[in-house]
């Protein structure tokens, strides 16, 4: 059903059709097309059981590698900060640390008020802290850090004005937040890249816990740079999961365009 969710998408929309094939082609994973367009659809299809059925019965269908990494950052009360791009069933992370330890996630309200009594109420469940994306958000994260606690961010969802810089992502500028540096400099807390494949045939998923190279620069704008850089190295294991038709390379509202010819204007 997701798969051919995801084509009748991709056949209905001919700006969702052209954004996946340039993305894709961007990153040099074009001949991943058809999987991802499946992919895609499968995304869509598993939320309802991910936002709606019980932690437990969600984490039931999921194998966690490498724990031990969040564990001894978390055991030494420095506090941690888990990044995980839109990648496979990225949706699925939040809840399965959150029965481990207490989360807060940073959060950005949908643009649909209806949906928002939906959305946050499958998001924060058990153990799980919604931050909004605003000072009092980014106040709310930073407060869990020094409590030794874990918060979690996806790294590559476009920031508003001021809140990030242009940063290369597979080979062109994207406006990336600088928000995880800024944190992980402020707090000494480490920063550990998780995502969570998805298995074919229903067979559920894989979340994995992954080290990220803290010697790559010292100011915020060189780790930005080397956080898209693990973003890449994770999505390269499991290309055609990303979600490619997002707007990556936009330029927000009030922000200077990259200097990159091909810079897109603000939209959805």
């Amino acid at each position: 059903m997701g798969t051919a969710g995801g084509w009748l998408v991709y056949l209905a929309s001919a700006s969702y059709r052209q954004k996946l094939k340039d993305n894709l082609t961007q990153a040099g994973y074009q001949a991943t097309l058809s999987q991802a367009i499946s992919e895609s659809g499968k995304s869509m299809f598993e939320l309802p059981f991910i936002w709606c059925a019980s932690p437990q019965r969600v984490l039931r269908t999921a194998t966690i590698e490498n724990w031990e990494l969040a564990q001894a950052a978390l055991d030494a009360k420095t506090g941690v900060i888990f990044l995980t791009p839109h990648l496979g069933c990225f949706e699925v992370i939040a809840q399965a640390i959150a029965t481990k330890t207490p989360l807060t996630a940073l959060y950005r309200p949908p643009r649909k008020a209806a949906l928002k009594p939906l959305i946050e109420g499958a998001r924060g469940r058990h153990n799980l802290l919604l931050a909004p994306a605003n000072l009092a958000g980014v106040r709310t994260l930073f407060k869990a850090l020094k409590k030794g606690q874990a918060i979690g961010l996806l790294p590559d969802q476009v920031p508003q004005n001021g809140e990030g810089i242009w940063a290369d992502f597979f080979g062109r500028p994207a406006y990336t937040m600088t928000l995880p540096a800024k944190l992980q400099q402020m707090s000494g807390a480490p920063i550990i890249l998780s995502y969570a494949e998805r298995l074919s045939f229903g067979r559920g998923y894989v979340i994995r816990f992954v080290a990220f190279d803290e010697t790559p620069g010292h100011t915020p704008e060189q780790r930005t740079l080397a956080i898209n850089q693990a973003m890449e190295q994770l999505i390269a294991r499991c290309p055609a999961q990303y979600i490619w038709s997002y707007n990556r390379y936009k330029t927000p509202p009030g922000v200077t365009p990259a200097m990159d010819s091909t810079a897109q204007e603000p939209q959805a």
